[in-house]
């Protein structure tokens, strides 16, 4: 995991932090993460078989044929 170091932090944003950070039951660097973690990350994230799903539900499906060889497999060669 990355390492991040704040320098030049006024006292009144710390002690805001710290205070913060104790409403909500954690220490300080706990509160730190979570408000990145709500800034930073994206509020929905885009599952591919939901993606998939949709799309195939907006052009009303669609039939895959799929089948699979049944061609037994040579061994490899190292010469």
């Amino acid at each position: 995991m990355a390492v991040v170091t704040v320098r030049n932090l006024p006292d009144a944003t710390h002690r805001a932090l710290k205070l913060r950070a104790a409403r909500h039951g954690r220490s300080t660097e706990a509160e730190i993460r979570a408000i990145l973690e709500a800034e930073v990350r994206p509020k929905t994230r885009v599952k591919i078989g939901s993606e998939l799903s949709a799309f195939a539900k907006r052009h009303h499906g669609f039939d895959l044929a799929i089948v699979r060889d049944q061609t037994a497999t040579e061994a490899a060669e190292f010469e």
